[in-house]
């Protein structure tokens, strides 16, 4: 795969995942300019996020049904002219269906992914997937603040209209600089529904790396969830923007992933996930030392939330390319089984966290964040084990 098509991948996997994230910075701009209540703005967010969950079950299994040029550059047309109708809503309703529209067909990342891994050398599988996730958290945290500041200036309709535009220009791009390929399955559509399913049932390594990156990405959610109440609260009594602020150390994420996709390359997924999952550990250890308040306890904040940031995000390298190395035809269906299972995790780790928040506090969430790395590492060694 040529450096130019792999530029072209990840600038659209950036603005795809930016696309789900962006609206988080705009909501009270968004209820203060249709003059609604404050909290009418989450509606929005909540719509985005519910049609990119059902866009990944229900979109991502037909990149290996459909050819993936025609399929990326029809998914990145119908994001934008989604964004468009948003940028243009005249209230909230049509808005809220926009949103849900955006979410649905902005899957381009996970559709990009297999398509990604099935171009590169075998050799260079975890550098690709390490450069295109680096593309992702890159939309990731820069979405918020370039919405955050252009709706400021000028008006909560201008970000939408600008990421309506990127996709336009990105549909254009990837008609003319995807390379033709031959779809991989033939199945109709209710069989590609169900094949994640049989996949997980079937792929002992798929259901592995699936129990990996949901018990680390459900610390990872517990502890991120959380985070708002304790900065916010006694111990350090600051606003919301530190939080935004401290979200920014994971831009370290971005030099961190490629570097994991090339060790994976080297010395295969194992060895990069056992770290990780040590890296999880060591980052609840000091993230405990946060509940101790003034600038020791922040620093111990900072430190670990960048140490549980690179861990999950290289885990996740390693559990991607141990994935698409299963099955070739089957990348896009593997794909949305992993990716389910992660988001499950995620979910299950904010709802977990929050109740142990109420019950322990901050030195609770962090034993929580401790015993889901130590369940990943607990099945990681039995696996190493078992083939020993």
């Amino acid at each position: 795969m040529s450096r130019r098509i792999l530029v072209v991948l990840t600038v659209t996997c950036a603005v795809a995942v930016g696309n789900v994230y962006f609206p988080q910075a705009i909501g009270p701009l968004v209820a203060a300019g249709l003059h609604l209540p404050p909290d009418a703005g989450a509606l929005v967010v909540t719509a985005t996020q519910t049609g990119y969950t059902a866009g990944i079950v229900l979109l991502v299994p037909l990149g290996d049904r459909v050819p993936h040029r025609p399929f990326l550059v029809s998914l990145l047309a119908l994001t934008g002219l989604g964004l468009l109708a948003a940028g243009c809503a005249p209230a909230l309703p049509l808005l809220v269906a926009a949103s849900a529209l955006v979410g649905l067909t902005t899957v381009a990342a996970p559709v990009v992914a297999p398509l990604a891994a099935g171009l590169a050398a075998a050799g260079r599988r975890g550098a690709v997937i390490g450069t295109l996730l680096s593309g992702s958290t890159g939309g990731m945290l820069l979405a918020r603040t370039f919405s955050g500041g252009l709706g400021e200036w000028l008006g909560w309709r201008a970000p939408y209209l600008v990421a309506a535009a990127l996709a336009l220009f990105l549909a254009a791009a990837l008609a003319v600089t995807v390379p033709v390929t031959a779809a991989s399955s033939r199945q109709p559509y209710p069989a590609l529904l169900a094949e994640p399913l049989r996949l997980l049932l079937t792929e002992p390594e798929l259901r592995r790396s699936c129990v990996y990156q949901a018990a680390v990405f459900a610390g990872f959610s517990a502890v991120w969830t959380c985070l708002a109440l304790l900065l916010t609260g006694p111990a350090y009594g600051l606003d919301a923007r530190a939080v935004g602020m401290l979200a920014l150390v994971g831009a370290a994420t971005m030099l961190c992933t490629p570097v994991a996709g090339r060790l994976v390359d080297r010395v295969g997924p194992d060895p990069v996930n056992l770290v990780c999952m040590l890296g999880v550990l060591i980052s609840a250890v000091v993230l405990a030392a946060g509940s101790l308040g003034g600038v020791p306890g922040l620093a111990a904040v900072t430190f670990g939330t960048l140490l549980l940031d690179v861990a999950m995000q290289c885990g996740m390298v390693a559990n991607q390319a141990r994935v698409y190395a299963l099955r070739p035809d089957a990348r896009g269906r593997l794909n949305t089984a992993y990716m389910t299972c992660a988001y499950l995790g995620g979910s299950a780790g904010s709802w977990l966290g929050v109740r142990v928040w109420g019950a322990a506090g901050w030195p609770g969430v962090c034993a929580l964040a401790a015993l889901l790395g130590a369940l990943a590492l607990a099945r990681h060694l039995l696996a190493l084990a078992h083939r020993r």
